[in-house]
């Protein structure tokens, strides 16, 4: 068994098996025409469910074999121009090779004794990034596994901030179109879910600032304590981006901490054009960024700032085995003392290598064009009498539902558009999302893929006319 281990009498090995796994992921891609094959749990199951975990085939191409039947045949394929669902991107090659050098070396972040150079390019690139944002001098921050995880712990610093130990007094203050895992954490925290107070949000679905000030004035008149304002730049719905500067002012005015959750449109920071929608980030006390989704990271890469890096004393523990006090005196630099997590992959090797090889400006590029076909389909469906879209998009996210062109009861219409959501996805042709509106079903494409054009908008919106139509044809046969 010792055969399968990396080290130096087992070089050739590895590099045959990684390059025969690379080789057939390569003639996937290059052979897959459509995102899915519309396979069901039911079809898919059986052959997972006969895997055998304790008889192994012993053979690397045997089990690469096997693999196309329950993962590659049938995975949801994201580089795919008709992936236009879900905050997921098609990655950058440079990314994937760090993906491979990292994963090989398999350097943890949390010590130096454990990674060594992965702690510097770390912490260059948490400077890189803060300085992108304008958080100033004192900033720092740290990797993390995702934008839960990052808004979980902004707020646990937020929340120790306040130097009070009646949890009870605090609130919360984010837009009803904010992440749910302003809640969760919330929640996670002690401060239950009711600590959160929902703002309402204008036709553009941004935070509306004159009813955030009214709610943090109540706040203070009941003798709570506004603990964290969260702005969105970038909602998961809409792509909508809340009103920075104005939220600053009132942070500063009530003494509240304020987050910015930019997972998804930190990918404007990058932006030559457009990364004046980010104006008043600068001012933040800590900021979300989701590398994997605006710049075309593998999962996971994204990062929790914060404007004073000594607020990140309160996620340190020291452990004698670990990270021991006079690691502090010695200069020793361990990210464990920053993050809350302890073993952690060196995830910012991807984001480095694609800043050394394609550089920001690449990654820039990749992100305006995909807002420039957001506001392409935008049109599109603005002209099209079948569709009635939400709001225009800031950056490259559409809400729209179908509409027939006879009437028909709303409920009619919620049916026919998860129909035609289901049908799309069933017949593997395209992947969209759904989500409500005031209570109403509504059909949502997320682009994040540069090779998507307009001509494939236009074809996937014929495509969900055409199974909506037949659904509500059929329910008026049957009726």
């Amino acid at each position: 068994m010792r055969s399968h281990l990396l080290n130096d009498t087992t070089a050739e090995s590895y590099r045959r098996s990684v390059t025969e796994g690379v080789e057939r992921v390569a003639r996937k891609l290059a052979t897959t025409r459509g995102p899915f094959t519309g396979v069901t749990p039911a079809e898919l199951a059986p052959a997972v469910d006969a895997v055998d975990l304790d008889r192994p085939l012993g053979d690397a191409s045997a089990a690469l074999d096997e693999l196309e039947d329950v993962y590659l045949r049938d995975a949801v394929y994201f580089h795919h121009p008709r992936y236009l669902a879900h905050l997921n991107c098609p990655v950058v090659i440079p990314a994937l090779l760090g993906e491979a050098v990292l994963s090989a070396v398999n350097s943890s972040l949390d010590t130096w004794d454990q990674s060594a150079g992965g702690t510097l390019i770390e912490r260059k690139l948490i400077d890189w990034t803060t300085g992108r944002i304008g958080l100033g001098p004192l900033a720092d921050g740290v990797f993390t596994s995702g934008g839960t995880q990052s808004n979980l712990q902004a707020l646990l610093l937020a929340r120790e901030e306040t130097g009070t130990t009646d949890l009870t007094k605090l609130r919360i203050f984010s837009s009803e179109c904010s992440h749910f895992s302003v809640q969760k954490s919330a929640q996670l925290l002690g401060l239950g879910r009711d600590a959160v107070v929902s703002v309402p949000v204008d036709r553009n679905k941004r935070m509306q600032s004159v009813v955030l000030a009214a709610e943090l004035e109540a706040c203070r008149a009941e003798g709570l304590l506004p603990m964290a304002i969260v702005a969105t730049a970038g909602t998961t719905d809409f792509g909508s981006i809340d009103p920075l500067p104005e939220i600053a002012n009132l942070a500063a005015e009530y003494g509240a901490w304020m987050h910015v959750d930019a997972a998804y449109g930190c990918g404007l920071l990058a932006s030559r054009t457009r990364r004046h929608l980010l104006d008043g980030i600068e001012r933040a006390d800590s900021v979300t960024v989701d590398y994997h989704k605006s710049f075309f990271q593998p999962v996971s890469s994204s990062a929790v700032l914060v404007r004073d890096g000594a607020t990140l004393r309160h996620a340190t523990y020291h452990a004698d085995y670990l990270n021991p006090r006079r690691t502090l005196a010695e200069k020793i630099p361990n990210q464990v003392d920053k993050s809350l997590q302890t073993t952690r992959r060196f995830d910012a090797l991807k984001l480095w290598m694609t800043l050394r090889v394609m550089g920001a400006d690449g990654i820039g590029e990749l992100f305006d064009e995909v807002c420039d076909l957001a506001r392409e389909g935008f049109e599109l469906l603005a002209a099209d009498p079948r569709y009635d879209v939400v709001v225009e998009p800031q950056l490259s996210t559409l809400v729209y539902r179908y509409v027939p062109e006879t009437a028909t009861s709303p409920e009619d219409v919620d049916r026919a558009n998860l129909h035609a959501r289901k049908a799309l996805f069933a017949s593997g042709e395209a992947v969209v999302a759904g989500t409500k509106v005031d209570g109403r079903q509504y059909l949502k494409f997320t682009l994040l893929n540069p090779e998507t054009t307009a001509a494939d908008i236009a074809a996937v919106l014929d495509l969900i006319a055409g199974h909506a139509e037949q659904y509500l044809g059929e329910n008026l046969v049957h009726a």
